[in-house]
């Protein structure tokens, strides 16, 4: 009888759990219900995130995708990019949260962790996208297996950052970009 009673109590949180982590890189639908678990990585919320932001000892990463300018628009064509409100002190390294990224796009995302950290391993950092965005998620593991033993995600992103009400800025993309 208590087993049968544990059992029906556990479901409806078992129905409500995370998307699993996958063995590798989510690959494509990258907007969508992502894990509440990243192996290796610390998951903190807006509050936390806002913590450690105020601490100023964690390097923050924005990992949202910007699109390119297409190279094919007819001439005199006004090409304005999507304004990015960030985290503020955040580093903007777009693109690097793809499932599969060209060795270009790695060694960007190498230079600018780096940058980031001052090269040291051991320095906090945490990622970033949007809510539901599989990015932060991808980009985060990379830098678990780049090295990096202090990782921390932010799965609600800006979204959950604005949401409290926290301190934006305009963002830029570090450069160069791939």
């Amino acid at each position: 009888m208590i087993r049968a009673l544990a059992v029906a109590l556990l479901l409806p949180a078992l129905a409500f759990a995370g998307e699993p982590e996958p063995e590798g890189y989510r690959m494509d639908h990258y907007r969508g219900p992502v894990p509440d678990t990243l192996t290796g990585a610390t998951v903190v919320d807006a509050e936390v995130a806002f913590a450690l932001w105020q601490s100023g000892a964690v390097a923050f990463i924005d990992v949202l995708p910007q699109a390119p300018k297409p190279a094919n628009l007819p001439e005199g064509t006004i090409w304005r990019d999507k304004p990015r409100d960030s985290i503020p002190g955040a580093i903007w390294l777009p693109n690097v949260g793809y499932g599969a990224i060209a060795d270009v796009t790695e060694a960007y995302f190498r230079a600018g962790l780096a940058e980031a950290t001052g090269g040291d391993l051991a320095h906090p950092v945490l990622f970033f996208c949007l809510a539901e965005c599989w990015m932060s998620w991808n980009a985060a593991k990379r830098a678990l297996e780049y090295g990096y033993s202090t990782v921390y995600w932010f799965p609600e992103g800006t979204d959950g950052w604005v949401f409290q009400d926290y301190p934006t800025e305009r963002g830029t993309p570090r450069e160069p970009q791939p």
